[in-house]
């Protein structure tokens, strides 16, 4: 992933309601969740929780399957972990320069 997908995804997460939809959504596992459902259970009115599902979905954090006339909402989890790989990638590459060899340090 590159550095300006990622910040892209992470200003989308960046939102504390949009973390809210997105964690309901990684909890809820492969079935997702209705958008009614989402609604109810996050209660955040209908428009609102339109306009944050949105700025997931063009994040490319969440999908969305029509069901019949439900709209359900899934967390995309290959997006989701090559995140959070992307953010610890390097995790400590750079602890052996940080050492100091020099005893009157």
């Amino acid at each position: 992933m590159k550095v300006d997908d990622a910040a892209a995804k992470l200003e989308a997460l960046g939102n504390s309601t949009r973390l809210r939809i997105y964690r309901s959504l990684v909890r809820a596992g492969a079935a997702g969740l209705a958008v009614g459902r989402l609604q109810e259970k996050l209660k955040i009115a209908p428009s609102t929780l339109s306009h944050h599902i949105k700025a997931l979905v063009v994040a490319g954090l969440i999908t969305q399957v029509r069901d019949a006339t439900t709209l359900v909402c899934h967390a995309n989890y290959t997006v989701m972990n090559g995140l959070v790989e992307f953010l610890v990638a390097e995790c400590c590459a750079d602890a052996a320069d940080n050492i100091t060899t020099d005893s009157s340090a």
